[in-house]
């Protein structure tokens, strides 16, 4: 009966917590929220001047007394403050939108794998930012229930959730995650290598923002079309500003190491998958999930690697968000793929 009745009374909100960008479900209402995941703060007054698309405007362009930061690196919180305070903008923001009595119920993705201290900042985060319950679920979990994915039935699904910070690797079968690993190789380190590739190849200096607007352009990981951009940066030598054009296989070279290594990854984790399963994902295929889902060619290079079928999901950036709404929908069929609320997460 009190469920009911805090139905009535209150929101209920799903949040894809990632390290570039955060999106939050408000039920009844669909995806309301896609920000990028930064927020600028006045360290002498500790306030929080911006968060999301406004905040990510002001990275590396801030003076000395605004910082301009991303609170979680590699899917972890690693600025609690931040973190509450970036939580409690957006928890606010969808709350507004169909305003309730009571505080809302929220339910966080969170990266596989993390450890009880980092799932408690999370939980605590949720707590403090204003949710009235918080629940745990697990973003590959999430993303595959998400695309409808039949994660209850005795038959092995693969999902590859490729995000900012970290990608994860699971197969899920009967309601349970059976394998899975947790990579640190993503959109972020893409970034980076083509940052170190500028760097190293045409001795200019790009910053982050710049080097994944490249990458968004013209990254791809198999050759195909001709592309080309223009790219402007600070020339190491002279330490003037200089313009360079890049084309589409200098950020191929750039990214090829991570893409191999993130090859290398699925590989290591079909290895140790059970045979049975095996079989199930050899027939079904693999699914690609998340933002690094996007880069032209991947799911091809994959598939012929792996002598798997390999597909992309429809909007793989909202697979996560979407998989909250459905376990907020049916909460009780789903209590089972939850990591747990606060009776039983760790003491703190």
């Amino acid at each position: 009966m009190l469920e009911k009745f805090y139905k009535l009374i209150s929101n209920d909100i799903g949040i894809d917590l990632g390290t570039s960008n955060t999106l939050v479900y408000l039920k009844g209402h669909g995806i309301v929220i896609n920000e990028p995941s930064v927020v600028a703060v006045n360290i002498k007054t500790n306030q929080v001047l911006a968060v999301g698309a406004q905040a990510k405007e002001m990275l590396g362009r801030t003076p000395g007394h605004i910082k301009a930061v991303r609170p979680l690196v590699d899917g972890v919180i690693s600025d609690f403050e931040v973190t509450e305070e970036m939580l409690s903008y957006l928890i606010n923001k969808a709350d507004k939108i169909a305003p309730k009595l009571a505080r809302p119920r929220v339910l966080v993705g969170v990266p596989s794998g993390t450890t009880n201290v980092e799932t408690r900042a999370v939980y605590d985060a949720a707590r403090s930012a204003g949710a009235r319950e918080v629940f745990l679920v697990e973003e590959p979990m999430a993303a595959a229930i998400g695309i409808r994915l039949p994660i209850k039935d005795p038959v092995g699904s693969m999902i590859i959730d490729i995000g900012g910070g970290t990608t994860d690797i699971a197969v899920i079968s009967l309601g349970g995650i059976v394998k899975s690993k947790n990579m640190k190789l993503a959109g972020d380190q893409l970034n980076n290598d083509i940052i170190t590739y500028m760097r190293d190849e045409f001795k200019i200096l790009i910053g982050e923002r710049t080097a994944e607007t490249v990458k968004i352009a013209i990254g791809s990981v198999l050759p195909g079309e001709y592309m080309e951009t223009e790219v402007h940066g600070r020339d190491l030598l002279t330490g003037l500003p200089r313009e360079v054009v890049v084309t589409d296989s200098d950020v191929r070279e750039a990214m090829a190491a991570s893409i191999k290594g993130l090859v290398e990854g699925v590989k290591d984790m079909l290895e140790t998958t059970p045979p049975e399963i095996l079989s199930d994902i050899m027939h079904r295929g693999i699914t690609l999930s998340g933002g690094g889902a996007l880069i032209p060619g991947l799911d091809q290079l994959l598939g012929r690697v792996l002598k798997i079928p390999v597909y992309v999901v429809e909007d793989p950036l909202s697979a996560v968000a979407r998989g909250t709404g459905v376990i907020l929908d049916d909460m009780p069929f789903y209590q089972e793929v939850l990591i747990g609320n606060q009776d039983e997460l760790p003491p703190r």
